[in-house]
């Protein structure tokens, strides 16, 4: 694996209660793809893994992209998120995949999928976020 900006942090709280993991990056690219683990307290009655938490892991899939593609210069703030459920997550293992579709000075365009175990697209989303100086955001 190439080294990314990620190795120069702690995974922070909310990453790590989703199983966050960095899987594959290509960061000249805008790419990422993120290891989740989709655990049975994230379901619902029905046995599945609740929408939150599926947004939850798009958009800590999304926002990394950004911060990987800029060497960890910029850090994001979530703007607008919107979500398309495609598939009802058992629990196991989730992948994350997004790449930025635009970055701008202030504004970061972004889109992602979850995957199943199965390969199964379970939901797929666009974000768009205002961009902050990793300096002032983690502090």
């Amino acid at each position: 694996m190439i080294a990314t900006a990620f190795d120069r942090i702690a995974t922070p709280p909310a990453a790590a209660l989703l199983g966050w993991h960095l899987l594959d990056a290509r960061p000249g690219e805008g790419w990422i793809r993120i290891g989740f683990e989709g655990k049975r307290e994230f379901c619902n009655p029905a046995g599945f893994i609740q929408g939150g938490i599926l947004g939850a892991m798009l958009d800590d899939t999304m926002g990394p992209a950004v911060f990987a593609m800029t060497e960890g210069r910029l850090y994001t703030a979530t703007i607008s998120l919107t979500v398309n459920f495609l598939a009802s997550a058992k629990p196991g293992r989730i992948v994350g995949e997004a790449r930025v579709t635009q970055l701008g000075k202030t504004v970061a365009f972004m889109e992602g999928r979850l995957i199943a175990a199965d390969g199964a697209v379970l939901a797929t989303a666009t974000a768009n976020a205002r961009l902050i100086e990793a300096g002032k955001a983690l502090q």
